[in-house]
């Protein structure tokens, strides 16, 4: 079953960010554009290459109006113990969700049951809350967070030109396509 254009759930969940602890809810992603980075777990291989991808380029994410939420299954303390002893995971500046009761990985279809953690999945989600794209991938398979970056322009570039779509590889700039009603049966 598709989750595109299915409405996160309400949550609340304890974050790691800027060198304290915060709750964040549902209510704080509602009213502009959100990512939400799966991972395993902290104190792996893969998920610092990645998250220090995504770091690298949060300020083009902010610009764009969206918030990074990066998740797993560890606790919020596990993020500040990662944190304080990675060098990769020191220069992040985006939240560092806590689901350890698996809330936000269940509502997102991610979670391993067997091992009780997430799948490596990528969730844009609109300002209503809605998501808009998605991509889970194998665990052992890293991400690449400029493709993720592309992703939302188009998505926000659809969302606010309702009549066009976006075709491969599009960027912000680069000619969209507008289906006649003639052609919408062969999208």
């Amino acid at each position: 079953m598709s989750l595109i254009n299915k409405e996160v759930n309400d949550f609340t969940a304890q974050a790691y960010v800027n060198d304290t602890f915060k709750t964040v809810t549902k209510e704080d992603i509602l009213g502009k554009w959100s990512v939400f980075f799966f991972y395993p777990a902290d104190f792996t291989f893969v998920c610092p290459t990645e998250l220090e991808d995504l770091n690298n380029i949060y300020d083009k994410f902010k610009a764009a109006g969206c918030e990074i939420y990066s998740v797993s299954t560890d606790s919020h303390f596990v993020h500040k113990a990662w944190h304080d002893s990675s060098e990769r995971i020191k220069k992040l500046q985006y939240p560092m969700l806590a689901d350890p009761t698996h809330v936000i990985s269940r509502d997102f279809d991610v979670l391993i049951e067997a091992d009780g953690m997430a799948e490596r999945g990528s969730f844009i989600v609109n300002p209503e809350g809605k998501i808009v794209s998605y991509e889970v991938s194998a665990g052992n398979v890293g991400r690449n967070a400029d493709e993720l970056f592309r992703k939302l322009q188009a998505c926000q570039f659809v969302h606010e030109h309702g009549d066009e779509v976006c075709p491969a590889k599009w960027q912000p700039g680069a000619e969209t396509l507008k289906p006649s009603l003639d052609l919408v049966g062969q999208l």
